[in-house]
């Protein structure tokens, strides 16, 4: 992840419901190779916003083959930058953006291969699941898709045009059925919320373990869990399904990164090298986290979502050990290998070094 941000302007906004809009940037030439991007990742966005300096990261709704950086912003209550973006930012407003980032891609794999892949998605979780889903239409012509994908109502359903112009393109490959959740439709699967009890409704009929070579799942915290608990009982393995975070509300115990240390007193001497730079401060083992205090000494250092979902703020730890509050981004041989999420982590030795770069 990039410490640098660019100042990059907005180049059109694009109402696609009542409460989601979608930002296109005008990445100047110079800066394109650094902002090369994978399909499903997400930028990173920064502003100011009544004096109070924000960041959020979103999920690039494009793909690489449409030479164009946009991303969905949908209105959530409270939501300091989603009310910001849908009600405030116009063409040509100026946004610090940090390069594209996340692990939420499609596995490599020769072209000729033919792969059946399943994509569930809810909300404005469809935003990187379309920008994968063209990446495969247009890059890979043997795959065939499925997506679920769930709403409030059909006048909530995000990219509706663009996923029935895909859907038109790629007839004999695509296959699409939203579910809604507060609107009656004719058949009663396309009505309610998609959890596992709706999708046993289609397992064997639509899909089942023996065809499916990939399944993504994108949306609200719960079902994501749910549905990645489901298809393992059903016997994918764990390579085959991929899930998105957008947020970490009620942390599933097996989330949370189990520890034998008890909790500790006391303080620890943090090191923290970014930039080139070391950056020393002391840090009680029961306080903030070690991103949040190096954030107090005005260190310069990658973060985004701050619930231990993005990766951003991932670095190495190179001396002592530390305590992860919770985990859901980093793979176990990253964990092996040394690295922490600095906004997850609490000092546990006395001393404590961090890279950053």
């Amino acid at each position: 992840m990039s410490l640098h941000t660019y100042k990059i302007p907005v180049r059109e906004i694009r109402k696609e419901t009542s409460d989601c809009v979608s930002i296109a940037f005008d990445i100047p030439d110079q800066f394109k190779q650094d902002f090369d991007f994978l399909s499903g990742q997400y930028l990173t966005l920064c502003t100011e916003i009544q004096g109070e300096s924000v960041r959020r990261s979103y999920s690039l709704c494009s793909w690489p083959g449409e030479s164009e950086w946009r991303v969905a912003v949908k209105k959530v209550p409270g939501g300091k930058f989603s009310t910001f973006a849908n009600t405030i930012l116009k063409k040509g407003d100026i946004l610090e953006l940090f390069p594209p980032a996340g692990k939420f891609c499609l596995p490599p794999a020769p072209a000729s291969q033919k792969q059946n892949h399943l994509f569930i998605a809810a909300g404005s979780g469809i935003t990187p699941v379309i920008s994968l889903i063209k990446q495969i239409l247009n890059a890979r012509p043997f795959d065939q898709i499925i997506l679920l994908y769930g709403n409030r109502s059909s006048d909530s359903v995000i990219f509706k045009r663009q996923l029935f112009a895909l859907k038109d393109k790629f007839m004999n490959r695509l296959s699409l059925s939203f579910i809604l959740s507060q609107e009656e439709t004719d058949e009663p699967f396309f009505t309610g919320r998609i959890n596992p009890e709706k999708i046993s409704e289609v397992y064997g009929k639509l899909f089942n373990k023996e065809v499916l070579d990939q399944v993504f799942i994108c949306g609200p915290e719960k079902m994501i869990f749910e549905l990645k608990e489901y298809f393992q009982k059903k016997g994918l393995a764990e390579h085959q399904i991929h899930f998105e975070l957008f947020g970490t509300e009620g942390i599933p115990e097996r989330f949370k990164v189990q520890s034998e240390e008890q909790s500790q007193v006391g303080t620890s001497q943090v090191s923290i090298k970014v930039d080139g730079r070391i950056i020393q401060f002391n840090l009680a083992k029961d306080g903030p986290s070690v991103l949040d205090a190096a954030l107090a000494q005005k260190a310069n250092l990658p973060f985004a979502c701050k619930g231990g979902v993005c990766c951003t703020c991932k670095a190495k730890l190179t001396k002592g050990k530390v305590n992860m509050k919770v985990n859901y981004g980093l793979e176990p041989d990253e964990i092996d290998a040394g690295y922490i999420l600095s906004c997850q982590s609490h000092p546990v030795s006395d001393e404590i070094e961090v890279d950053f770069d």
